[in-house]
């Protein structure tokens, strides 16, 4: 399908985004293609214009997001549903999720523009808070979700199942509940594996288990993981890609599950996940 109309999505730091906005911006114009701008990126252009919250994006035939990992975490919550191609350019420090870099962005976009390019499918994750047998909060995360204490909170007590099968009972300082993508995030941190993003499975990791006898564990993608708090008294919090969250209470359930939406993330031909893995972490570099 050929390309008409293109979102920006960016970072809320003028200074640092807003040259790159700029030439972005005329370099579409030029190649005739209609844009739309959200409020963030508006604020980066100092922009009188008509613009768009992010989540009330109409369909658009491409989506670029110009920032970090965080920005396009930020991006994926708000495009949940969209069956739009996003391309995402890094102008962050960590770059996991984000692999284009800017000097890469318009041979990029022409290859885009032509239909010769690549893209990823990834593993979007849905968590939904249940209290008193109600849904009161559902969200779609590209990296995890976290149930955690407080920081003045004793060690917690989850109750975990996966697809009506109990696991076990955890104690510990928080769950970790991740896709593939997020394996490198929160999950790598506290002792989780690394797993390719193109592996169907879901990961729980522990965050400082009261025990060792409780490890890092990889389930079927299409499991169902259900955690019920039992840690009456206690500040618990839920917390969506390290971005949004709410209060947990004692009793509440919070399920995850594979969520039927995707992401479809362009990448660089010529660059493949071990690669990343190699230059973000320095695989094969002496200390």
């Amino acid at each position: 399908m050929p390309i008409r109309t293109v979102a920006i999505l960016s970072k809320p730091r003028p200074h640092e985004v807003r040259a790159a906005l700029t030439g972005l911006l005329a370099w579409l114009h030029q190649h005739g293609l209609a844009t739309v701008i959200d409020l963030e990126t508006a604020k980066s252009l100092d922009t009188d214009g008509t613009c768009i919250a992010r989540e009330s994006l109409p369909d658009v035939d491409l989506v670029i997001v110009v920032g970090g990992d965080g920005t396009l975490l930020s991006a994926t919550r708000a495009l949940a549903g969209r069956d739009t191609p996003v391309l995402a350019v890094n102008l962050g420090s960590l770059g996991f999720l984000t692999p284009i870099a800017l000097d890469q962005m318009y041979p990029m976009l022409e290859r885009v523009l032509a239909g010769n390019y690549e893209e990823d499918r990834r593993f979007i994750l849905q968590s939904s808070v249940i209290r008193q047998g109600a849904v009161i909060e559902t969200y779609h995360t590209l990296n995890d979700v976290v149930i955690n204490k407080a920081a003045i909170a004793r060690i917690l007590d989850f109750h975990v199942s996966a697809s009506g099968q109990a696991i076990s009972k955890y104690k510990a300082d928080g769950l970790i509940f991740s896709t593939p993508t997020g394996s490198t995030g929160y999950s790598l941190a506290a002792g989780g594996p690394i797993i390719d993003p193109h592996v169907d499975a879901l990961l729980l990791t522990p965050i400082c288990s009261h025990t060792l006898n409780h490890r890092p564990l990889v389930l079927p993608g299409d499991s169902q993981l259900e955690v019920v708090i039992d840690s009456f008294g206690e500040q618990v919090h839920l917390t969506a890609d390290g971005q949004v969250g709410m209060p947990i209470e004692h009793g509440d359930r919070v399920v995850c599950r594979r969520s039927p939406r995707v992401l479809r993330l362009i990448r660089p031909q010529s660059t493949g996940y071990f690669e990343i893995l190699r230059n973000k972490l320095s695989w094969g570099q002496r200390s």
